[in-house]
């Protein structure tokens, strides 16, 4: 492919060697003498980038810059100049070059900058595609073999990592292959998932002993014990802390808003798992409370809103569950927190505007849900569903909701205060593409990710069965309910008008069954820079 190239210079005669060098490595150049003739040559013709003289006669370089940009906006910009001067280089830059080269210049100096601007994308392309093919065996080798929590934190690093880069920068029919690597993947966790749960819940969150006593359990920090391990102790270094809950958002999608943020924090990274099922009745009033569902509903019966109580959120104490937590535990922050629940602009206005007067509060929880109205309206929404039919396309959604958000412009404003910001979520989110039949009675709950309730009916190799559901630190709602829990993308479905239901959900987020996409939940300590 030959590269049209404008060169804008007084000295282009003197220049040949370079143009007949640039020739022959595919680009071919149109030089013209002067700023005007430049801005004429570009009005009749389409350059893929231009070179750019900084000092010439009449109409200068930044001058013939600021025109071009008029002519087009986004064409590549070279500036090549004899000043090393930091002034110039800061306005050059100001009225957006995307390269800078100071003379004397050579032929492979030039060639390595129009390189860089034009062939950047295809070279890391073919790069890409080149260590996802070649690292294909060795990934899928690795899912058989994960038997430590540490190990699947890596691989769905990994998977994450290649799902961002294939996306960005290859070819898209390598996401399929990818896909089917995510299912295979999903299959392998929810086995280890299903085999260690019950020892994980009951060793509460640390290495502990099993049933034998030879063995060790080496367990992930799950949803109750975040706040202890990870959280407590910024309130203890922290003159405030901002504890910022994203509900329903998974890992690569706070990957695509990271860069936004890097340029006002300093980030430390790290993972938890949400318990199961990882749905927000669950996932995050065990995140406030620093207990599991059992636990609370023994302990705060009245915080503890089964569906037989109450036909709304089980959500509705976080604020009052996270208040005992903290002087539970003796936290500095018992009697100085504040919690928010943002669920439209109102509430997200209010956080907003409340700032100038949280100085002295020690701890400012504050729940998002914006993310999670997404994800389930896109169900329910033929435009989201043609605006995010992927799950690409939402992951671009969610960073623009985010770009022009007022959580957006909190976190800008907290990078100004001498504070600790803590971003995380609750659980993530599947997109499910296959329907599994179950069976129960009329007070079977109506999740399609998991269900409670009595004589369920369910096919027990693609759901995770909790038969007695105390085992597994849940409530039950009567004495013989139990649990089904879906795994990789399946969602379940009545017999009942079974193909109506089947088409509503296929292809839907939905969350509170297993997979490395709903349980391993990104957590990142932001710094102020």
């Amino acid at each position: 492919m030959a590269f049209n190239i404008l060169w804008i210079d007084d000295n282009i005669e003197e220049l040949r060697s370079h143009v007949m060098y640039l020739g022959e490595k595919g680009y071919e150049i149109t030089g013209v003498t002067n700023g005007l003739d430049g801005l004429a040559t570009l009005l009749e013709k389409d350059f893929d980038a231009v070179l750019l003289d900084e000092m010439m006669p009449g109409m200068g370089g930044l001058e013939t810059l600021e025109e071009l940009r008029k002519i087009n906006a986004h064409i590549p910009v070279i500036m090549i100049t004899k000043s090393e001067a930091e002034d110039l280089m800061t306005r050059a830059i100001g009225k957006r070059i995307d390269d800078y080269l100071v003379k004397p210049v050579s032929p492979l100096q030039i060639l390595s900058a129009l390189k860089r601007q034009l062939e950047a994308r295809k070279l890391t392309g073919e790069e890409v595609t080149r260590g996802y093919m070649s690292n294909f065996m060795a990934l899928s080798d690795r899912f058989g073999a994960a038997k430590s929590p540490k190990a699947w934190e890596d691989i769905y690093s990994d998977l994450v990592t290649w799902s961002l880069d294939l996306f960005q920068y290859s070819d898209h029919g390598l996401l399929e292959t990818l896909d089917d690597q995510y299912s295979a993947a999903n299959l392998a966790f929810a086995k280890y998932v299903r085999k260690n749960y019950q020892k994980w819940v009951n060793a509460d969150g640390a290495t502990g002993v099993g049933d034998d006593a030879d063995e060790v359990i080496e367990a992930p920090l799950l949803s109750p014990r975040v706040f202890e391990d990870w959280v407590a102790p910024e309130i203890e270094r922290s003159r405030q802390v901002f504890w910022i809950v994203i509900d329903c958002m998974r890992e690569d999608q706070l990957r695509i808003i990271e860069p936004l943020l890097e340029k006002f924090f300093h980030m430390e990274r790290r993972r938890y798992w949400s318990l199961l099922p990882t749905a927000t009745p669950y996932a995050r009033n065990s995140l406030f409370a620093g207990l599991y569902p059992l636990d609370i509903a023994e302990g705060y019966p009245q915080w503890w809103i089964g569906p037989a109580d109450h036909p709304g959120s089980r959500n509705a104490h976080e604020g009052e569950l996270l208040e005992e937590l903290l002087k539970r535990t003796g936290s500095p922050a018992a009697g100085s927190s504040r919690y928010y629940k943002v669920s439209d602009e109102r509430d997200a206005d209010l956080l907003h505007r409340n700032l100038g007067s949280l100085g002295d509060t020690r701890l400012v929880a504050g729940v998002y849900n914006f993310l999670d109205i997404m994800a389930h309206g896109r169900s329910q929404s033929r435009i989201l569903k043609e605006l995010a039919p992927d799950e690409a396309a939402f992951r671009t959604l969610m960073r623009s909701w985010f770009e022009h958000s007022k959580l957006y412009d909190v976190l800008k404003n907290l990078a100004r205060r001498d504070c600790t910001v803590i971003l995380t979520t609750d659980h993530g989110s599947k997109l499910c593409q296959r329907a599994v039949q179950i069976r129960g009675n009329r007070d079977t709950s109506s999740n399609v990710r998991y269900k409670f309730g009595d004589n369920l009916g369910v096919d027990e190799e693609k759901v995770f069965f909790m038969k007695d559901p105390e085992k597994f630190r849940l409530p039950p709602q009567s004495t013989i309910e139990n649990y089904a829990i879906t795994t990789d993308n399946y969602y379940l479905v009545y017999p009942t008008n079974f193909h109506e239901y089947e088409r509503l959900y296929r292809n839907s987020f939905q969350h509170g069954g297993i997979s490395l996409e709903e349980m391993m939940c990104p957590f990142v300590v932001m710094r102020p820079r």
